[in-house]
């Protein structure tokens, strides 16, 4: 079969190749591949600009939906034939405080796919039968695929924000994720929303404003501005970080109201570079967050059933795998918001 691996450490070290189709444990099933989405991390990986470990070769892609076409034969509850989407982690210990508490998220051996082990860029993907979950009646494929950062933004303002009904939010940075982020704010009756961007953002910001943001700016400048208004100067009391990069994270310090939170999601491989001063001043929280559980999963599905989501706005080209490159380029470029792969394109 045809896969998209990325199979060194250099930059640049991304190919299409024939792999072999992928064999199953006993408590495994096999996956067929029906979409699969395109993450900022693809491309990081791609440029292997990365600050965790990436195991060559590897097969890329994490945001993934199918059918499952063989089951292991220790497996209960799922079919042939199923429906189904999957978590990341693809491998954990079930061993340690995390894993046995249920925030396996957490695992310290945790191994995600398309990085710790082989992704979804291919026809087929063998996946732990405890990370699937079947796809509800009525959601598509293409949805469905998106239901993994969808996830990691339900995770970041639900479970670790303080997010409060007809109070601001302000988030930064216009990915798929901060427009998931959006989302779940305004499902959580936050209000006014703030999306912030830069340059080259113009198409994103626009879908971030058709998916529930009042104020979609390209600047730091305009978006503190507009938050000194509807805040009437106090600031935010919960700033998104899904940008991840020092300037995202002085703008949320500038944002961020007294006792607030700043919640970061987006990752940033470079020194900060300034202090961090303010946050003790403003006694605000900063808090991380990271990946998901099965309870996300459970209640991103959920919304995706009542259509409580808005996804055709996210969903901005599709295309074969043989693309992949010009996938990559387009999210890279920020013309898109989220591509979707065909595996057999």
């Amino acid at each position: 079969m045809r896969a998209v691996v990325k199979y060194g450490q250099g930059d640049g070290e991304v190919e299409l190749r024939e792999v072999p189709e992928p064999t199953i444990g006993p408590q495994d099933v096999l996956v067929e591949t029906q979409a699969a989405g395109v993450c900022g991390s693809d491309i990081e990986m791609w440029h292997h600009d990365v600050t965790f470990r990436v195991n060559t070769p590897v097969i890329q892609g994490h945001e993934f939906s199918g059918i499952i076409r063989e089951v292991g034969r220790e497996v209960q509850g799922f079919a042939v034939g199923d429906r189904v989407v999957s978590e990341t982690a693809a491998y954990i210990c079930g061993r340690c405080r995390y894993c046995l508490t249920g925030e396996y998220n957490l695992c310290p051996e945790r191994l995600g796919f398309g990085y710790g082990t082989d992704g979804a860029f291919a026809r087929y993907v063998r996946v732990p039968a405890r990370c699937l979950h079947r796809i509800p009646e009525g959601v598509s494929f293409e949805h469905a695929a998106l239901t993994e950062p969808a996830c990691v933004a339900y995770n970041a303002l639900v479970v670790k924000s303080r997010i409060r009904p007809g109070e601001p939010v302000l988030v930064i940075g216009p990915g798929p994720i901060g427009l998931f982020c959006v989302q779940i704010a305004r499902l959580s009756g936050a209000s006014p929303i703030l999306l912030v961007g830069t340059e080259g953002d113009g198409k994103r910001l626009a879908v971030g404003r058709q998916i529930g943001a009042e104020v979609a700016v390209a600047s730091a400048e305009e978006a503190l501005a507009a938050l000194q208004e509807v805040s009437e100067g106090y600031g935010a009391p919960l700033v998104v970080d899904a940008a991840g990069n020092s300037a995202a994270l002085r703008l949320a310090l500038e944002a961020v109201a007294r006792n607030g939170q700043i919640t970061k999601i987006g990752w940033g491989p470079a020194p900060v570079g300034f202090s961090l001063d303010l946050l003790l001043t403003k006694a605000a929280t900063l808090q991380g967050t990271y990946s998901h559980t099965w309870r996300t999963w459970e209640a991103i599905l959920s919304l995706l059933k009542t259509d409580a989501l808005q996804m055709e706005p996210m969903i901005t080209h599709q295309m074969g795998i043989e693309d992949w490159e010009r996938a990559y380029r387009l999210v890279e470029s920020r013309e898109a918001v989220k591509v979707l792969l065909w595996p057999e394109g």
